[in-house]
């Protein structure tokens, strides 16, 4: 599996779960709770995408850009910060369904990681 196809079947997973997952809440437990795993996943998924994109622009750089990563990580790290705090603050989140939105990710990640060593033995 190529580092594109990983990263557009983790975003398909992730997306799917994190719909089902939220639909559910909103319908067992309110709308705080799927707006806040809908909100974890989403920004989950934009800020896996994001490191993607800085990883293959670093790669190709040769190493050379270590400031524009740090500055990049940075940026990615404070943006989530905020759109979480602004999430929490309001009240249109429930912060332990944000942080479960947020899970379903590395689960995915983890998961499709040991399928493909599987596959490849």
């Amino acid at each position: 599996m190529t580092p594109s196809e990983l990263t557009t079947r983790v975003t398909l997973d992730t997306c799917v779960a994190v719909g089902a997952l939220a639909a559910l809440g909103w319908w067992l437990a309110g709308a705080s709770i799927g707006l806040g795993v809908l909100a974890g996943g989403a920004l989950a998924v934009v800020n896996f995408r994001w490191l993607v994109a800085r990883a293959a622009i670093a790669s190709a750089a040769g190493g050379r850009s270590a400031a524009a990563w740090v500055l990049g990580a940075g940026l990615r790290f404070t943006a989530c910060a905020v759109t979480c705090g602004i999430l929490l603050a309001y009240g249109w989140a429930h912060p332990v369904a944000l942080v479960a939105g947020f899970t379903v990710l590395p689960c995915d990640v983890i998961a499709r990681g040991l399928a493909s060593a599987r596959a490849e033995r």
